[in-house]
Formats: structure tokens, C-alpha cells, sequence
């Protein structure tokens, strides 16, 4: 197939899948593997795109950020509890990933956990769905420092393809009684340091085997990424406001299922 396709496929399923509970690094293992793809050639293309994702949270929350900024100019409360938040969640996924990148890089060539992960993360959401008793938290800011360090600890079970990043802090965070919006939120904010910083090194760490034609197709799906993430984002929070994260549970158990059935059996 030819590369530049290539590319604007792998960015349309980082897009939809980035900041949904159904894991965006497992849909492009799967997509690698159950399309033919080199999946050695395209394990840096997978990271380095998701800044596009990223992007997206950015240009759709800018108001957000902005007063953010503004407020930690002139010291505000709820501007310093906001960022101290984040950066709580960040640092146990900078830890683990500067201590296990190795053994981490390893688990994105399985394929079989990608289903094996998906298929037990969707059991995981269907049981906080119906366990989990979310109360309004009064958004990031008012969140417990202690709230927001056990968020990021699980957040670190993204480690393991197949996981979902905004999967495990949303569904964190709701357990602890953290309500729908805000626990979606705090994910997509939370993403910023965590996949920046992540693709940063992995890029750093691969520098040399980054040729000028994989910059090329770096930057489409970049941008690919960008434009559907900034689509799915906004039906998304639409979608867990009325229906709540069960859909996205079923999808995980059949698309693992599939998985399966398509990597062992065919």
C-alpha cells in the first residue's frame, strides 16, 4: 500500500481513538498487524503523530489554558491547583516510563495483549459503571492533590498496550467519585505532558533512524490526526453525558474478540 495512505489511515485511527476509552496505541498495533503493514517501520510514525491529537485539546480548550496562564501570573488559587494537578498525574508516568522504556517498547510489538487488554478493560469500565457512585467534583481545580497523584499512578497501566491512557484516568477517577465531565476532561489534559513528553523521547531516542520521507509522513499524519481528533472530542462528551462509557466497553470486548479470533485463527 502506498505510504502517504498509509500514513492518513494510521492518522484517522489516531484521531478517533486518542482521547476514547478504547486505547489509540492498541487500534494502531492492530492496524499495523491486520493490515500487512511493517509494524517496525511504522512503531515511531505511531508516537510521533499523537502531538496532532494533542493539538486538538489545545485549540478546542485555548480559554482554558488561557486563564490558566493568566492565573498563575498573578498567583490565583484555582490556576495553581489546577497545575499542580497535572503535573501530581505527570510525574509516576515519567518515572515508570524513564525506568521501563525498554520493556515497555517490547509490549507494542504484542499484538495478542493489545486484544487480551482490551477485551478485560472493557469488563473493567461495564463494573465501574455500575459500581462507581461520580459526584460533581467542581472541576480540576478543586480536586485533592492526593486525588489527582492516584489518577496519575493508574494512568501508568496505559503502559501496557491495549490499556487505553484516557481509559484508565477517566475510569480512576470516576472509582474515586470524581463525576463523568470532569474526569474526561482532566484525561484530556492530562495528555499534554504525558504523550509530549513521550513522544519527545521516543523521537530523540530513534533520531537516527529518522529519515526526511518519514518526517513527510510524520507531518500528514499529524494533521490528519488533528482534524479528526477535534471532531471526536466534541460528539464524545456528548456521547458519555447521556449514555454513559458502556458503548465504548462493548466496542473494546468485540474488537478484542476479534482480534483474537482474526491474529490466531486466520
Amino acid at each position: 500500500m502506498n505510504d502517504i495512505i498509509t500514513a492518513i489511515i494510521l492518522g484517522i485511527v489516531e484521531g478517533l481513538t486518542e482521547f476514547l476509552p478504547v486505547s489509540s496505541t492498541g487500534h494502531l498495533i492492530l492496524a499495523t498487524e491486520l493490515m500487512g503493514y511493517d509494524a517496525q517501520k511504522w512503531a515511531i510514525f505511531n508516537i510521533a503523530i499523537q502531538p496532532g491529537a494533542i493539538l486538538a485539546i489545545v485549540v478546542l480548550y485555548w480559554r482554558t489554558f488561557m486563564d490558566v496562564l493568566k492565573g498563575l501570573f498573578s498567583l490565583e488559587a484555582g490556576a495553581i491547583a489546577f497545575t499542580r494537578n497535572l503535573l501530581l498525574a505527570f510525574f509516576p508516568a515519567v518515572i515508570l516510563g524513564l525506568t521501563f522504556g525498554d520493556a515497555i517498547e517490547l509490549m507494542l510489538e504484542n499484538a495478542i495483549l493489545v486484544c487480551w487488554s482490551l477485551i478485560i478493560g472493557g469488563f473493567a469500565i461495564l463494573v465501574v459503571e455500575k459500581y462507581a457512585k461520580p459526584k460533581e467534583s467542581g472541576g480540576i481545580a478543586a480536586m485533592p492533590a492526593k486525588k489527582s497523584a492516584m489518577i496519575g499512578l493508574i494512568q501508568c497501566l496505559a503502559m501496557i498496550p491495549g490499556v487505553s491512557r484516557s481509559g484508565a484516568t477517566i475510569l480512576g477517577a470516576m472509582a474515586m467519585g470524581v463525576d463523568r465531565k470532569t474526569a474526561a476532561e482532566f484525561s484530556f489534559f492530562l495528555a499534554l505532558p504525558t504523550l509530549t513528553g513521550a513522544t519527545i523521547l521516543q523521537m530523540f531516542k530513534h533520531r537516527s533512524e529518522i529519515t526526511t520521507d518519514d518526517l513527510s509522513l510524520i507531518g500528514i499524519g499529524f494533521v490528519v490526526s488533528f482534524i479528526v481528533a477535534i471532531i471526536v472530542v466534541k460528539g464524545f462528551l456528548a456521547v458519555i453525558t447521556r449514555y454513559g462509557f458502556a458503548p465504548f466497553a462493548w466496542y473494546r470486548i468485540a474488537a478484542g474478540a476479534a482480534g483474537l479470533i482474526w491474529l490466531t485463527v486466520i
